[in-house]
């Protein structure tokens, strides 16, 4: 089977890719640091307020709710952009994560209105802790447990009879700052995240789908990166010279390049079928996800350990933009679950071991 964009969602991507071309090139992406000489929330802020003009945060709420009603396939495309730009705002998070599971659970008509507008962020930790990328701009937060409500849908327990899965609803959200190899994701660490905030009252079917959501979308976005990082060694490998010839001719450094671009190729159809899945309802969907998460993980880290070898010790410098991608790198491919734990979702899922396994 072939997966493919249609010219819908192409032309999705290639708008969001222009925009961010434009307006998030690596020195928007330091700006997005807190704390740094170069921090400038103002101008990361400007850059989602032009894309709430093409209607991206809302794109994943249902049109009744006051969104474009978009599916994963649709934005997959779309969220690599977001990836390749290392755009430093929780996009997942707002868009395929808490905008359509706020419309499923009903009654967020405000939340969701400021949302769809440009005007709300949202972070979430879905994996039972207490710490959450983002919390420093995010306006609300999404806590709980939603590979537990995966694991009782999947079951076909009664799902009404425990808080297993239960999240709650932060507003105003108070954290504890906590330090980041990649200091755009800004994490907090939720003081008593089992009780803050109010419950949401959401089915565990779609606090399920919202978890797989988080997990595609991610990888989504470390398709982007690993591109981004790919490109930049790639062109340095064709224009530093050593010997009186570019280092990209040696054939240790074109092996190591062709390696991490066939990983990143493996990596690309896999999110596009794991799309396919969530939006067709496959029975495969909980796997394919997974695979996609775990393929992606596993490239990205590649990739940014190979544009690092390539580079040298530039790479290394703050002053230089390698870095900012492949620190999103290391801490985006160990959220929604990191390769390890997604393949065991695999093999739990081809019978391999015991349906449950954890970290």
């Amino acid at each position: 089977m072939r997966f493919a964009l249609t010219s819908d969602q192409a032309a999705l991507r290639a708008a969001v890719r222009d925009l961010l071309r434009a307006e998030c090139p690596p020195a928007a992406v330091r700006a997005g640091w807190p704390g740094t000489p170069d921090a400038d929330g103002g101008r990361v802020r400007g850059i989602w307020a032009e894309l709430a003009e093409m209607g991206v945060p809302g794109a994943a709420v249902p049109e009744a709710a006051g969104g474009l009603g978009l599916d994963a396939c649709d934005l997959v495309g779309m969220l690599e952009e977001c990836g390749r730009a290392a755009l430093p705002l929780p996009v997942v998070e707002t868009v395929f994560v808490a905008g359509p599971l706020l419309a499923a659970a009903g009654g967020h008509e405000p939340l969701l209105e400021r949302l769809t507008a440009g005007d709300l962020l949202a972070g979430a930790a879905l994996d039972g802790g207490s710490l959450v990328p983002y919390a420093s701009v995010a306006d609300v937060l999404l806590l709980g447990d939603a590979r537990e409500a995966r694991s009782i849908a999947g079951r076909g327990d009664q799902q009404s009879t425990a808080a297993d899965g239960e999240l709650r609803l932060v507003e105003a959200p108070a954290f504890e700052p906590v330090a980041s190899v990649d200091g755009a994701r800004a994490p907090g660490r939720v003081a008593d995240a089992a009780t803050a905030g109010v419950a949401l009252d959401a089915d565990p079917a779609d606090v399920a789908a919202a978890w797989n959501r988080g997990a595609l979308g991610t990888a989504a976005q470390l398709v982007g990166l690993a591109r981004t990082l790919l490109a930049m060694a790639t062109e340095y490998a064709q224009e530093r010279r050593q010997f009186g010839v570019a280092i990209g001719t040696f054939q240790a450094v074109k092996h190591q390049l062709a390696n991490a671009l066939l990983a990143v190729e493996f990596a690309a159809p896999a999110v596009l079928r794991a799309a396919w899945s969530l939006d067709t309802g496959a029975p495969s969907a909980d796997r394919d996800v997974a695979m996609a998460k775990a393929l992606a993980s596993d490239a990205a880290e590649r990739v940014a350990a190979v544009a690092l070898q390539a580079h040298g010790a530039i790479a290394y410098t703050t002053e230089y933009d390698l870095h900012l991608f492949a620190k999103r790198v290391w801490a985006t491919s160990r959220t929604w679950g990191d390769a390890d734990w997604q393949r065991a979702r695999v093999a739990a899922a081809l019978g391999l071991t015991e349906a449950g396994a954890t970290r």
